[in-house]
């Protein structure tokens, strides 16, 4: 990842969740164990079999950006542009006095503004190609949540959007990381947003199997559990703000944690189910740790992918021994997801904010609903209450479809 001596670290935060539109509000549903699932509104879903989410509920855009904008863009540019002004006032980033081109923003999503591509699709049908708003090909792009933040920040420098399903958040965090670390910049804001929750997804994933459910929506996603039959989407937002520690520490800015170690890696398997032996994950793991120079014993804490499916959790816990062995039993666990839902490209920059904060208030969220203990997954899931502990080093893990992987190590500083 570039110079050993170049310390990149967390300065500012963001996010938009199904437990609130802000980092704090979040974070103080996550550790009450407060779920974020529901019944659908954003649209009719009694056709569908799952008709439960984790949507983020009142949601006002035109807090953040022109409403003449809002009209002309997506609810998940929304999401990313609310993210991305509380990571920037969190950081005291203050754009007057940095060279906008050294400056730059990598923030990523699965589908991008698809809601917008549906809607433009019904438009072109009923109404005619005359109809279609010359502003829906910015609004469906997957980049345009990049480059309406570059606008809004007047950052001028390295800046783009990735797209790697599920990992698209881990990955943004890790390559904005990298960018500092080989001096293309001085400041990144990185992160990922996802707004996907349309018939068309819930369809998709529904008829894939993919999807869980319960007669109360707040016990729907399992992970780890016995009971476990299945993911729930969710949607939201996940930016930070990361620099160079002595730059950080010149300004007086907080920082939250240390990003030591990143690795990437792909099953080469199958488009939608990981390798059954967990090794595309090890090897991202594995890589993470070497990147960051740390031996597995090092590690206090793993935020999981964690999605609660049948077949991706076991996958998970054999990939995290092989990775770490007996350190396995001794370190804790946990899925966030129980609570927040997968909210897909958002998940890796949202969760790697909850290790930092779990560094920072030196306490584990726990995994909700995890009642009966599955035999193939038997480690330290830190079971429906958070816990208090020593904290120092966290690694965040997202799988995506395509089998892409993702591990981010973080790290307290001081």
């Amino acid at each position: 990842m570039g110079s050993e001596s170049v310390r990149v670290v967390v300065t500012g935060m963001g996010a938009v969740t199904p437990l609130g539109h802000d980092v704090a509000s979040t974070w103080e549903g996550v550790l009450a164990g407060r779920s974020g699932i529901g019944p659908i509104t954003q649209f009719d879903p009694s056709q569908m079999k799952t008709q439960i989410a984790a949507e983020v509920k009142g949601f006002d855009a035109d807090r953040y950006m022109d409403r003449r904008d809002v009209r002309r863009t997506d609810r998940f540019l929304h999401f990313a542009v609310a993210a991305a002004q509380e990571a920037v006032a969190d950081a005291r980033l203050d754009m007057s006095r940095e060279d906008p081109y050294r400056v730059g923003v990598l923030v990523g999503s699965t589908v991008g503004g698809l809601r917008t591509l549906v809607d433009s699709a019904g438009v072109i049908v009923a109404r005619g190609p005359r109809r279609i708003s010359p502003f829906a090909i910015t609004a469906i792009m997957p980049s345009s949540a990049a480059g309406y933040i570059n606008i809004m920040l007047g950052a001028r420098g390295h800046s783009l959007a990735i797209s790697t399903a599920c990992g698209t958040g881990s990955h943004a965090l890790g390559e904005a990381a990298a960018v500092i670390r080989r001096g293309a910049a001085d400041v990144m804001v990185a992160g990922a947003s996802e707004a996907a929750i349309l018939p068309l997804t819930v369809a998709c994933f529904d008829n894939m199997g993919a999807l869980g459910d319960a007669e109360h929506p707040a016990l729907a996603c399992r992970p780890f559990d016995a009971g476990r039959s299945g993911f729930v989407m969710g949607e939201g937002a996940g930016v930070v703000v990361v620099e160079r520690l002595e730059r950080a520490l010149e300004r007086g800015a907080t920082v939250y944690g240390e990003i030591v170690g990143y690795g990437a890696s792909d099953d080469a398997y199958h488009m939608a189910q990981p390798i059954e032996d967990g090794s595309g994950a090890v090897a991202a793991m594995r890589a993470a740790l070497a990147d960051a120079r740390l031996a597995p014993e090092a590690v206090d804490y793993i935020n999981a992918h964690g999605t609660g499916t049948p077949v991706g959790d076991p996958v998970e816990t054999r990939a995290v021994k092989a990775v770490f062995g007996d350190h396995a039993y001794r370190l804790a666990m946990s899925s966030t997801k129980s609570v927040t839902g997968h909210m897909l490209a958002a998940a890796g920059a949202v969760e790697a904010i909850f290790c930092l904060l779990a560094m920072r208030d030196q306490v584990l969220p726990p995994t909700m609903n995890l009642r009966t203990p599955d035999p193939d997954c038997d480690l330290d899931y830190v079971a429906n209450q958070a816990r208090p502990a020593s904290v120092r080093v966290a690694m965040s893990n997202s799988f995506g479809l395509g089998g892409y992987n993702a591990s981010l190590l973080l790290r307290k500083v001081g």
